[in-house]
């Protein structure tokens, strides 16, 4: 499948955010830098759509051997899944990611297990296809406050735990562009009303940490960033003006995971979650969106709402395990 491409900012560093096409349009995308002749690309996509990737860096006049920097920012394989073909695939390329999730694309065998575990292995094979291990040679683990350099500038790396415990974004300070991953939320542009976008947490297994989320939202708003790039799903502008929404999120998935945690019964967990957490985003959307297409909504939040609740079910049952060891 082609992947189709958005240039939105061009001066002095050009970037692209090149949609993935997993699982359907306007849902995955990642971002290709140029400055100075070197490429960087924050986040990959699946295995699956690295040769399309390739073919997008030729139609846009690149060649592999000028990717100088692969960025996962977590290594989730929606994010991840296709750091190791790339690698491969481009020989003057470093991957470089957190430190904490480095060593799962180095040797990827838990990372595909845990994927299997969620999706299956129909899914998994069609969403996600192999994992390709990296060279540990070729690979750079980075630490809060490490610096990328691309061309005449450098990516500050920052950690951003929450979402994922070894989740970090990457700020391009000249332009004010932070590349967020998952750590500020999903965006679904059909639900956007007048150009207002409507986000929602994400808490997919398995390491969901709100206290740590707020926290890492603190960090990345301090730097002031003009532009939040989500990779679920595109350029979002004026990101301090948005992330109390964020926030509310963040605190209504907690919310809903505690009340279901006082009910003591494991048994039918996801389901209750799930219809929770359906029944309240609808809510918060048709406050956001009083015509809001309540069908559409369920349609595009129905894959994203059944991996929430399978995430709270896992930091629920962290909860519990915690309390029996103290």
């Amino acid at each position: 499948m082609p992947i189709s491409r958005l240039e939105f900012h061009t001066t002095g560093t050009d970037c692209w955010r090149l949609d993935t096409g997993l699982n359907r349009p306007g849902h995955t995308a990642c971002y290709l830098l140029h400055d100075a002749g070197e490429l960087a690309l924050i986040d990959t996509g699946t295995s699956n759509n690295i040769p399309a990737l390739l073919q997008t860096l030729r139609d846009l006049g690149f060649c592999a051997s000028q990717l100088r920097w692969i960025l996962p920012t977590h290594v989730h394989l929606d994010h991840a899944g296709g750091a190791g073909a790339l690698l491969a695939a481009c020989d003057n390329a470093t991957l470089a990611t957190h430190h904490r999730g480095l060593p799962h694309l180095i040797d990827p065998e838990k990372l595909q297990q845990g994927a299997l575990a969620v999706y299956g292995e129909a899914v998994f094979s069609r969403a996600f296809g192999s994992l390709l291990p990296a060279p540990a040679d070729r690979c750079r683990a980075l630490e809060h406050g490490d610096r990328v350099p691309l061309g005449r500038h450098e990516l500050l790396f920052i950690d951003t735990p929450g979402h994922a415990n070894h989740h970090g974004c990457f700020f391009h300070e000249p332009k004010g562009n932070l590349y967020t991953g998952d750590a500020f939320g999903l965006r679904y542009e059909a639900l956007d009303d007048d150009g207002r976008p409507w986000l929602m947490a994400t808490t997919t297994p398995v390491a969901f940490e709100p206290d740590l989320w707020m926290q890492s939202l603190d960090r990345m708003m301090a730097l002031t960033p003009r532009r939040a790039c989500l990779t679920h799903f595109g350029p979002l502008e004026d990101p301090l003006k948005w992330q109390e929404q964020l926030r509310q999120s963040i605190r209504d998935h907690r919310d809903i995971a505690l009340e279901e945690e006082r009910l003591g019964t494991p048994a039918g967990r996801e389901e209750r979650l799930a219809q929770a957490l359906m029944e309240k985003m609808l809510s918060r959307l048709s406050e956001h969106k009083p015509d809001v297409d309540e069908a559409l909504a369920r349609r595009l939040l129905q894959d994203d709402i059944r991996l929430n609740s399978q995430g709270l079910a896992v930091w629920l049952a962290r909860r519990q395990k915690r309390k029996l060891t103290q």
